[in-house]
């Protein structure tokens, strides 16, 4: 969680999850709740899963559909205003889908990120180097493009990964991940040992699946875990991304199946220190 608090989009899914609570005690379907508020209700149910803007002027409605207390809607109109407030990825807004705006503003308050990447150096470990050799292959890349694109990966990595970050971040990678050349060879060294530096960090541990491990459990895609404060935790979501979108993953059982999984790869996986070694061995010897 960030040291100023929730963001907005935290904030917006603590609004939707009140929200949905009081309809609940009310004893109110969507469709009864949208009937009465004079919304669809495929909105009333983006409205609590966070998954939209939810305007004052809708929740004043829900309230007074859920006979809510004046104490109550102050809390809630405040929680409103506060969802809606600019996070400080709109000033990349230009340049990312709106499917990953969501995930950002997500990653930057969640109080542990879980990464596997099998295949590449994930985001928040990429030196620009690396980064700008990867997006120069998305079609009709520009150059402002890619800088705009490394700016962010910058912002997102100032803001979970660096040394007094609040945030604790796990990632898996596979050995493909380092032995895949990308930038040529003087990029990828520094990336290795930029990786080898980022280890030793307190709030970040990297581990390695050698290819000597064999086949393992969920190698065949990426996923990402997000895991909030106490207080915070039913909030917990597994994103799942793709060429064309993203997939977000919120039941309990999907929460609970990729917790065991993400634990299964670091048992596969070398130890830290092992790690360590491995990646400043490989450096070198490119």
């Amino acid at each position: 969680m960030s040291e100023d608090g929730p963001g907005p989009n935290v904030r917006r899914r603590q609004l939707g999850r009140e929200l949905r609570k009081l309809r609940e005690k009310a004893d109110m379907t969507l469709k009864e709740a949208a009937k009465f508020a004079g919304l669809t209700s495929t909105t009333i149910s983006r409205i609590e899963g966070g998954k939209q803007t939810i305007l004052t002027r809708n929740v004043r409605l829900l309230c007074q559909c859920y006979e809510v207390g004046a104490s109550m809607l102050d809390t809630l109109i405040r929680l409103a205003e506060e969802s809606n407030e600019r996070g400080w990825w709109t000033d990349f807004s230009d340049s990312l889908p709106d499917w990953f705006e969501s995930f950002v503003g997500l990653e930057s308050d969640a109080e542990e990120v879980w990464r596997y990447s099998p295949n590449f150096i994930d985001g928040l470990l990429q030196t620009p180097e690396y980064a700008a050799a990867f997006l120069e292959l998305v079609p009709k890349a520009t150059e402002k493009i890619i800088k705009q694109q490394v700016d962010f990966r910058r912002a997102r990595q100032d803001r979970v990964n660096r040394e007094d970050s609040p945030t604790k971040l796990r990632v898996v990678l596979d050995e493909a991940a380092l032995r895949r050349t990308v930038g040529g060879v003087d990029a990828m060294r520094d990336q290795i040992g930029h990786l080898v530096e980022l280890a030793e960090r307190p709030n970040i541990t990297i581990q390695v699946v050698p290819f000597d491990a064999g086949a393992y459990l969920g190698m065949q895609s990426p996923f990402h875990l997000l895991r909030f404060a106490e207080g915070f935790d039913d909030m917990d979501a597994v994103y799942l991304e793709n060429q064309r979108g993203a997939i977000w993953m919120e039941r309990p059982t999907d929460i609970k199946y990729y917790i065991r999984l993400f634990e299964r790869m670091t048992e596969v996986a070398l130890a830290p220190d092992e790690t360590a070694d491995f990646m400043d061995s490989l450096a070198s010897s490119l």
